[in-house]
Order: structure tokens, then sequence, then C-alpha cells
């Protein structure tokens, strides 16, 4: 018996070494492959789409009608855009039948927040440390156009890294959702939030996100 649990242990080692070796030097964290490696904490840009990038959930909030207009947070999924491709905006699959895509039909402010900590590169430590970064994107949540260039973009992305989403009920009215972005929070190092504007942060040079190669 001891044999087989030590040829066993053999063969998923060789395996994992075959994994790491085929992806060169690629970055594996918690088992997550990483495309993209963490920017240099100065650029308050390259940080805050880096964290939109490589995250594929978040807490989305609106303004709920069901608790007198208190603050109501979701846990969503999300995508910017297909692997490598993202341009900062997130784009969701909601139905009315969940409150988030609801409060938004009678209030369209929201925001949406993202930590480092899920992607793993925070080690141990604490998601409320200023090291481990963290934004906030605040502004409107609206339905995507449907028939334009964008649905289809939207959809390409969410279905890309959601396969699942392609399969849940029709008669649940799924529609794509994005948030149009007015404001934004990022705190990634010590000496509190890093000034960025929407322009900065939507129109960042793509060599200044660096692919793992």
């Amino acid at each position: 018996m001891a044999s087989g649990i030590f040829h066993g242990l053999f063969y998923h080692l060789f395996f994992v070494y075959l994994a790491s070796s085929s992806v060169g030097s690629q970055n594996f964290v918690q088992g997550r492959l990483l495309l993209i490696s963490k920017p240099d904490p100065d650029n308050a840009a390259a940080t805050a789409r880096w964290l939109v990038s490589q995250n594929s959930w978040g807490i989305l909030s609106t303004i709920s009608s069901d608790f007198g207009g208190a603050p109501f947070g979701n846990v969503v999924s999300f995508s910017d855009g297909p692997p490598n491709e993202g341009r900062g905006i997130p784009y969701f699959y909601l139905t009315t039948l969940d409150p988030t895509a609801k409060y938004a039909i009678s209030d369209e402010r929201a925001s949406f927040t993202l930590s480092e900590y899920p992607i793993g590169t925070c080690g141990k430590t604490d998601p409320e440390n200023p090291t481990c970064a963290k934004i906030t994107l605040i502004g409107k949540l609206k339905q995507v156009e449907p028939n334009s260039k964008e649905v289809e973009f939207a959809k390409t992305s969410l279905f890309s890294k959601h396969g699942e989403m392609k399969n849940w009920p029709k008669d649940h009215d799924f529609r794509f959702y994005k948030l149009v972005i007015e404001n934004i929070f990022l705190i990634n190092w010590f000496g509190g939030p890093k000034p960025l504007t929407v322009d900065q942060y939507l129109h960042l040079k793509p060599n200044e996100l660096t692919s793992i190669s």
C-alpha cells in the first residue's frame, strides 16, 4: 500500500513539474496562472488596470429600494475583456431577479470593489494592509445596448472567463451590464489613496502592463 501511495505522489509531482515547465517562466500563485506581472506601486494606473484584469469577481454595491436606500453589496462575477485584451471597464451578466440589477433600474449609482488578495500576490499580508492593493470604481451601472458591437464584446469577455454563464437559465432574462466609471479610489501602498483620473485609467499605454513571458 505504501508503495502505491509513493508512486501516486511521484506521478503527481511529475505532472506538476511538466505543467510548470510548459509555461516557461509564467507565474503560478495559489494554483492560478498570472498573465501579467504586478506593476510598480508608483504607477497607479497600471496597478488599477492590473487589479481589474487579473480578478474575476468582486463586490458590486447599489442603492437598495428594499432597505431604505442603504448600500447593498453583492458578490458578482465580471470581466473587463478576454485574456490579455482588457479595456478596464467591468462587464457583468445580471438578472433583475437578483437585487443588484433590480436596484439599478431605479438608481444607477453603483460602486465596484476589488482586492489584490484573491489574486494571491499578497502572501501572508492581511487584506486590509495598504500594501495589499484594493480599488473601488464608482459610477453608474447601465445595461449594455443590445445588438451593439459592445454587447458582443461584453459577451465574449464574460463567457471567455466564466464559461458556466453560457448555460444559465434563459427564462431568467440575464442581460449584459457595465459600470460607467466616474471616480476611482485606489490604495496600493502606504500614504493614502493614489491620485488617479478616469482618463489616466482608461488610456493606459499598453506597454505599462507587462505580460509574463
